[in-house]
């Protein structure tokens, strides 16, 4: 068949699938569907008890009468308070008969908030199913039409371990995501848009203040905007040097123990493990401990006479100092986990390669940058991805090495805070929950922006066949 005709065949195919998609849409279910079927508009799974699948018809009608009960008695209420978020204040009221004074309860804005949230998941919720069982009504209809049998739900059940078994292995991590990051998440977004934090003793009673928590965050002439790109400046440079010169050194280390001349490869592989069976809070911590003024780093230098008596190296206490300090740190903590991952990519080079470069007249560092270096970042490419999100958000080692200090008068941020230990103090220390939403937010779409952006570039997006 000439080339010409593969766009029409496309095209084709394209439409006979979106007629299979549209062909027991709600749109023709209501307009073509039977009596049963318009009545599963209004009585969610009469079409199933109407089409011969009483069973399943009974649990969706069930669904749809626990929604409008918990709609009745705390939906429609939590969804009345959306606006307001609440506005009765807690009181202090004289007790005459106790004599002594009394608080009544007043709202509480985080959770009226949740409750919202979690309300309105509810009300989609039901919306899907409302679609889905109006959908599945429309087709069973049609299959009786055509004269085929009905599936019962016992048989409907046996699926769910044979042809649908994708769907029960799926559902309970979906609800999972659904209910332990979509929902939380949908939370902090819309914290960032009230007015939840100390300042104005917001904490029990907040409203909704729009954009200006953004506007804060994005105002270089402000306080906490200039805090926010000096803090997003410096996770960056952080991010790129402890994800590249770990991959870089790590790289070297695994190539001079591959090395055809180096002896005793498994014991200098043992010892760089040793690095990683140690805890990492643990090394931190004892580093931490080492390099304060007077740690013993410190301590050995004022002995030793490199320093003098009452002198110390500024570890934490200089912004360079403490910048570089971390860098370093984390290349002792991260080299020994990279060199074990391009280890096995390594030994999986195919020789055949690196012999006809031999014979080509190629030398170790042509060899290298020709067809090692190619080879590992096409094989990489996703871990380096993964390594640079990982260290943006490497809470553990910027926290118990340096604290993100030091920190000026006035702010929030110390010099080496990221942005994740920044959101840390932010919201737990400082209890700006607002600006620390905000925080998160501008996080997630920096990291989303990096990471489709980095790997839709890359050699193993684009052509995943080239080293087979």
């Amino acid at each position: 068949m000439p080339r010409g005709h593969y766009p029409a065949l496309l095209s084709e195919g394209e439409s006979i699938m979106s007629v299979r998609k549209d062909e027991y849409s709600v749109g023709k279910a209501i307009a073509k569907g039977d009596l049963y079927t318009k009545l599963s508009a209004v009585f969610m799974g009469a079409g199933m008890v109407g089409h011969k699948q009483i069973v399943k018809g009974i649990l969706v009608f069930l669904c749809e009468i626990a929604f409008i009960l918990y709609m009745i008695n705390k939906g429609l209420g939590h969804l009345s308070q959306l606006v307001s978020l609440g506005d009765a204040e807690q009181q202090k009221v004289w007790n005459e008969a106790k004599q002594i004074y009394e608080y009544t309860q007043g709202d509480n804005s985080q959770q009226i908030l949740l409750f919202c949230v979690v309300t309105l998941f509810i009300i989609a919720a039901i919306i899907v199913l409302w679609v889905l069982q109006m959908r599945h009504s429309y087709k069973l209809q049609k299959e009786i039409e055509k004269g085929n049998s009905v599936p019962t739900f016992k048989e409907d059940i046996v699926s769910l371990f044979n042809g649908n078994l994708h769907i029960t292995l799926m559902s309970l991590p979906c609800l999972g995501i659904l209910v332990f990051n979509i929902v939380p998440l949908v939370y902090m977004i819309s914290m960032a848009f009230t007015s939840y934090s100390k300042e104005g003793e917001h904490l029990m009673l907040f409203d909704w203040n729009g954009l200006t928590q953004f506007r804060r965050v994005l105002n270089m002439q402000g306080n906490i905007g200039r805090q926010f790109w000096h803090v997003l400046g410096w996770t960056v440079v952080w991010a790129i040097f402890a994800t590249f010169l770990n991959y870089i050194l790590g790289m070297i280390l695994a190539m001079i123990i591959n090395r055809k001349d180096t002896k005793g490869k498994a014991f200098w592989r043992f010892c760089f493990v040793l690095s990683i069976a140690v805890p990492q809070f643990v090394s931190l911590m004892i580093m931490n401990i080492m390099l304060q003024p007077n740690g013993a780093v410190n301590v050995l230098l004022r002995n030793a006479g490199l320093i003098a008596p009452g002198a110390s190296l500024p570890f934490w206490t200089d912004v360079t100092w403490a910048r570089i300090t971390i860098i370093v740190i984390n290349l002792w903590i991260g080299i020994p986990y990279t060199m074990l991952q391009v280890t096995g990519i390594l030994q999986n080079i195919p020789s055949e390669l690196y012999e006809a470069a031999e014979m080509d007249g190629a030398g170790p560092v042509r060899t290298f940058f020709s067809i090692t270096l190619p080879y590992m970042l096409f094989v990489t490419t996703p871990y380096l991805i993964t390594s640079f999100v990982g260290n943006i958000n490497n809470f553990n080692v910027i926290y118990l090495l340096s604290g993100g200090g030091p920190t000026f008068v006035g702010d929030t941020a110390g010099q080496t805070d990221l942005l994740v230990t920044w959101l840390y103090k932010l919201t737990i220390d400082q209890q700006y929950y607002n600006l620390g939403a905000v925080i998160g937010i501008m996080t997630f779409v920096i990291l989303t922006i990096i990471t489709l952006v980095t790997y839709r570039n890359s050699a193993s997006y684009k052509n995943e066949e080239a080293f087979m």
